[in-house]
């Protein structure tokens, strides 16, 4: 058996695009390796190190239940399994910007992929905003997102973390948040700003977005990857 991994994840750089809520990403040095060695003595090795401020949500990342519930599990309490496992990714890269993801959309995405959900999956949505729009200013503001009744959908056919490749898994027209309000309400999970969901659409696959254990965390940036059997 050949085992092919395929990153999800986009990169953390000063200057990367954030939901505009958050915190801008800012890297700072915090010694060269001159300095180091200038301070240490050594004259044959110096260490490079630098200071990173991120948001939580920042990138690639993974939401505790706590950050859209405040009776729900930070990010260090929740169960890893909400984090890694078996995946499947459904085609929705058809859907226009200018409405929302309904159950029917999934209903026919998940029926020409051949796959099915089932209870503890993680379901990842190819939108395709990444490969249209990432690094434009179309990014953060031009791009389709679950209903109330599709998240609700989701939550009901027993999937634990909704994924996609986009800024947020709700439309940014909803000011309720419906992906975000369902997850509270289901206790589960949703990970946001994935990339390379073409390398692994209509697949199921082995997924892995651990968050760091941040105590008290609303959320954590992730290396999401997909593991494939070819």
């Amino acid at each position: 058996m050949t085992l092919r991994l395929i990153d999800l994840s986009q990169e953390i750089f000063q200057g990367m695009s954030v939901f505009p809520m958050h915190q801008p990403t800012f890297i700072m040095t915090n010694m060269t390796h001159e300095d180091n060695m200038k301070a240490t003595g050594s004259k044959k090795l110096g260490f490079s190190a630098r200071n990173l401020l991120i948001s939580e949500h920042g990138g690639t990342h993974c939401d505790a239940v706590w950050e859209y519930k405040p009776s729900g599990a930070t990010i260090e309490k929740m169960p890893l399994e909400y984090f890694w496992g078996s995946a499947i990714c459904i085609d929705l890269s058809h859907i226009p910007p200018t409405r929302y993801i309904e159950p029917k959309d999934l209903s026919s995405a998940l029926a020409k992929s051949g796959l099915s959900i089932e209870k503890g999956d993680i379901l990842l949505m190819y939108t395709g905003h990444y490969d249209r729009h990432f690094g434009t200013d179309k990014w953060q503001t031009t791009y389709s997102g679950l209903s109330y009744e599709a998240a609700k959908w989701l939550a009901e056919a027993g999937v634990i973390n909704i994924g996609v490749d986009a800024p947020a898994i709700d439309h940014p027209d909803d000011l309720d948040f419906s992906g975000h309000l369902v997850c509270g309400e289901y206790d589960i999970t949703n990970t946001e700003n994935l990339c390379n969901l073409h390398l692994v659409v209509n697949k199921r696959f082995l997924y892995f977005g651990l968050p760091l254990k941040i105590r008290d965390g609303s959320g954590s940036p992730i290396r999401a990857v997909a593991l494939l059997e070819e």
